[in-house]
């Protein structure tokens, strides 16, 4: 199963009391791939940044890069769907590049894309993927 995750997402899925820590343990045991591009990256790093302790924040982004489930993709193309932040189109056309199962984000502007018949990106929520990776009767 392959997703692109949404930087906020990412946030909540790394402290350990929350309740959606099981699906950061679940990529770290290879239970799904993260696709990513270097604009997703860059973004991750900045925010990681902001949020954290710049060591924290340095062993993150290379966690990311290390983790044999990470899928690192260039994006040749550039579908300009989402109009309300023009900057996050950069997960949708990871997403489109990389044939991605799921789009994981919190974010309501996303929701446009049900509305859109092509490209076809399918939008879920941190416990809608949640849902699906108990369902997968993954060991996380």
């Amino acid at each position: 199963m392959k997703i692109v995750l949404d930087t906020n997402c990412f946030l909540a899925i790394l402290p350990k009391k929350s309740a959606y820590r099981p699906i950061f343990d679940a990529y770290r045991k290879g239970i799904f791939e993260l696709i990513i591009s270097t604009e997703i990256l860059s973004e991750y790093s900045e925010i990681f940044a902001e949020k954290m302790t710049p060591e924290i924040a340095d062993n993150l982004a290379e966690l990311i890069l290390k983790q044999h489930n990470t899928v690192k993709i260039e994006v040749y193309f550039h579908w300009g769907l989402i109009t309300q932040d023009y900057d996050d189109n950069k997960f949708i056309d990871a997403a489109i590049a990389s044939n991605a199962d799921f789009f994981v984000t919190s974010d309501g502007h996303f929701k446009i894309l049900k509305s859109i018949p092509f490209p076809k990106v399918k939008v879920i929520s941190l416990g809608e993927f949640l849902v699906i990776l108990n369902k997968t009767n993954s060991p996380f």
